[in-house]
């Protein structure tokens, strides 16, 4: 799986003022609607359940240690665009559909002849949520669609990237109750990766399992 960047500034590098507004009062979205006034539920248990029971499980020693979610991405590859463009056009409408933002198209970094492949060609679609659209889709992820995965067991607890990021891979859209199946053109998979600040992948870990997020044993 791609491996994820932290940024420039490294995981210790985040301004102070920064963290301080992650635990502050429900933020307000720019988004119309009185609905939009409150706070996103997941935000409000990770406020004021799992920072208390970070701090006490690792030692942190106040509020700047404790591991949070920086953005969740979401990214579609789709081969077969390479011989059917259409199917690329209906891969990034549902990922709009379940993320509720426009996705960006994802093109070839360099030709593959065996592959009929050019290089800029557009095969892929790939969404970053932050903020209030990042704890909403993770709340309906581990609420909603996991659960409807057929004989599903829970995740797997090994795919951390060293530095508490953690990437899933679905195999179908169709979990996702938002997309109907009629209206899908072709099943795909994607790979969803939550990007946090822990240093560690038992921070990492442990910050997404009291997040509710269902690991197998």
């Amino acid at each position: 799986m791609a491996k994820v960047e932290k940024g420039k500034g490294g995981k210790g590098s985040a301004p102070r003022s920064s963290a301080k507004k992650e635990l502050a009062a429900p933020e307000v979205s720019q988004d119309s609607g009185s609905e939009h006034q409150f706070a996103p539920r997941l935000r409000e248990t990770y406020r004021d359940q799992v920072v208390p029971t970070l701090m006490k499980e690792f030692g942190y020693g106040n509020l700047m240690q404790v591991p949070r979610l920086e953005r969740i991405v979401l990214n579609v590859g789709m081969g077969d665009a390479i011989q059917n463009v259409k199917l690329l056009e209906g891969a990034s409408s549902e990922l709009g559909i379940i993320t509720g933002q426009k996705p960006i198209t994802t093109r070839a970094k360099k030709a593959i002849a065996g592959f009929k492949l050019r290089q800029g060609m557009p095969i892929g679609a790939k969404v970053t949520l932050r903020s209030r659209r990042m704890w909403e889709f993770l709340d309906r992820l581990i609420s909603l669609a996991l659960p409807r995965i057929r004989d599903f067991r829970g995740v797997s607890p090994k795919a951390f990237d060293g530095r508490g990021n953690y990437t899933l891979g679905l195999k179908e859209q169709l979990i996702f109750p938002e997309i109907e199946y009629d209206t899908v053109a072709s099943i795909h998979g994607m790979d969803i990766t939550i990007v946090t600040t822990a240093r560690t992948n038992d921070e990492g870990k442990a910050l997404l399992k009291h997040l509710g997020m269902p690991f197998r044993a």
